[in-house]
Formats: structure tokens, C-alpha cells, sequence
């Protein structure tokens, strides 16, 4: 039994949103920036809140870009 209720966020995240939560993951965990993401996805779609848990795996994804285009350059 989940301990949220069954209804959905009302907002998405934009992608000003998602770029903050990025940004500040990666100052606060580094190189783990990209598992915290996948760790909160996780959370929040065995709780039942897809809708979090898509914002936070469009994060580990682009963590996961950004990352890349550093090692690239």
C-alpha cells in the first residue's frame, strides 16, 4: 500500500525545470548526479507517481548527455 494518494501531479516539470534539477544535481553529487536521478524515478514509480517518476528519468537522461558531451569535447 502506497502511503501517496493515488492522484497525479497536476503540473509536469517544463524544461526549465528539469535543467535546474540537473544543474543542481550535479553541483551537490557529481558523478553520481545521474544515479540520485534514477534512485528518485525509482522511488516515485513504485509509489504510483508516474508522472515524477518520468521528470526525474528525463534528469538522469540528460545528466547522462551532458556528461557525454563533456567527455567528448
Amino acid at each position: 500500500m502506497s502511503i501517496f494518494t493515488e492522484q497525479q501531479d497536476v503540473t509536469p516539470a517544463t524544461a526549465w525545470d528539469t535543467q535546474s534539477m540537473v544543474e543542481v544535481l550535479e553541483g551537490r553529487h557529481g558523478t553520481h548526479a545521474a544515479s540520485v536521478a534514477d534512485f528518485f524515478a525509482s522511488y516515485h514509480g513504485i509509489s504510483g507517481r508516474r508522472d515524477r517518476a518520468r521528470s526525474w528519468s528525463n534528469v538522469a537522461t540528460l545528466v547522462r548527455r551532458r556528461e557525454h558531451q563533456r567527455l567528448s569535447a
